[in-house]
């Protein structure tokens, strides 16, 4: 599409407060655009949270609407969880989880508000792009997708990320919008991603890194902390005694995990266009319950049945990567893993220590169909009992 085109069009721009996204927005607006930003909130607090990002964008003269998403970021966090569904590395990754629910909850949104047209700020030829493109042909195909960093004509006004930290400086915007040139961070309540010119080398350490959910393990408290969680087919329903919606459970399972510096992966992964780049990717408290619910999975599911969550596992982290995760072939995995959980229920026990969870006591199980566990030395220790079922000797 051409600046010509975008005029006689209704614009929603999802804006994070990613350079490249408030460029966009300032720079069709200055040119006449009718464009509005959907700031959504998923539980991000950078680069600046998202109300007062709207109003940042409001007081520079561009429209701006926050949309509150938390609850359904918690939601598919979790998802993610119940499905042990992690990527390359065994990271969660929270970027692609995020796609789905921009698109899925703002898209209602611009269709409310009579827009004709979806854009984002998102790097042309790179993963969000493609995950974008996907999301909206399922959610909102009735919207045409603007993808401005793959238009020669927005690609010659911003050839690189410091003309577009230029143009917002000129224009007054502020360094927690601006300063983002060498620097590119992704978020929500459920994890953030770090890129850098510095991190692209492999060369470098990421030691110089600030983490946003966590801390460096050697920075963490002194003391370990313990963590109580019930699951109920497969989902968290109480912490610590005390009964919890999704998003008050990634909440305080975020705040222990960054407490103890759990969950600082760096990653060199292979992405959806056939190269590898390299990040560092905190999730506290997905790293938290995902190791407590395998250790339910471990107890509860019979062989066949682990072995087939694993492998359904791997299809949806694959998924969520790539933005497949509401095709066919991931609701069809989702489904199955879902069917797996259902019958998956009991309380864990874990200590946090310094980057560390360790499980210390499952109680409470209900176990899937046919599973039974076995004992030995309660039994005087020459053959084995199944406990569960009719206690036969094996």
């Amino acid at each position: 599409m051409d600046l010509k085109q975008l005029k006689g069009l209704r614009v929603g721009l999802f804006t994070s407060g990613g350079l490249s996204s408030t460029a966009v927005a300032a720079w069709l607006a200055e040119n006449g655009v009718d464009v509005t930003c959907y700031v959504a909130d998923i539980g991000q607090q950078a680069p600046m949270p998202a109300g007062e990002l709207a109003t940042r964008l409001s007081e520079h003269g561009l429209k701006s609407r926050a949309v509150d998403l938390r609850a359904e970021m918690a939601g598919t966090a979790l998802d993610l969880v119940t499905y042990q569904a992690t990527y390359e590395g065994g990271y969660w990754n929270t970027t692609g989880a995020s796609r789905a629910v921009l698109v899925s909850g703002l898209g209602p949104v611009l269709r409310a508000d009579g827009c004709d047209v979806l854009a984002h700020g998102c790097v042309g030829g790179g993963n969000d792009q493609s995950r974008f493109a996907r999301y909206a042909a399922r959610f909102t195909p009735d919207l045409t997708v603007f993808t401005p960093w793959t238009e020669a004509w927005m690609l010659e006004r911003f050839p690189t990320r410091t003309h577009m930290s230029t143009y917002l400086s000129d224009l007054g915007y502020p360094k927690e919008l601006t300063d983002w040139a060498a620097y590119s961070i992704d978020g929500s309540l459920a994890g953030f991603s770090h890129e850098s010119d510095a991190l692209e080398s492999l060369a470098t350490a990421p030691a110089s890194l600030e983490p946003l959910m966590t801390v460096w393990p050697q920075d963490a408290a002194d003391e370990p902390g313990t963590f109580t969680v019930r699951f109920e087919g497969g989902r968290p329903v109480a912490v610590d005694g005390t009964a919890v919606a999704p998003l008050d459970a990634m909440l305080r399972a975020n705040a222990l995990g960054g407490r103890h510096g759990i969950s600082l992966r760096t990653v060199v992964e292979n992405r959806v266009n056939g190269t590898k780049c390299r990040g560092v990717y905190e999730a506290p408290g997905l790293d938290v319950l995902g190791p407590c619910l395998d250790a339910l999975y471990q107890a509860c599911l019979d062989k066949p049945s682990t072995a087939l969550l694993r492998r359904l596992s791997a299809t949806l982290g694959g998924a969520v990567y790539e933005g497949r995760f509401h095709d066919a072939s991931g609701r069809a995995a989702a489904a199955g893993a879902d069917l797996l959980a259902a019958g998956v229920s009991g309380t864990v026990e874990a200590t946090l220590y310094r980057g560390n969870v360790h499980v210390q006591r499952l109680l409470d199980l209900a176990d899937a169909p046919g599973t039974a566990r076995q004992t030995r030395f309660t039994h005087g220790g020459h053959h084995w009992i199944t406990q569960a079922g009719q206690g036969a000797t094996v």
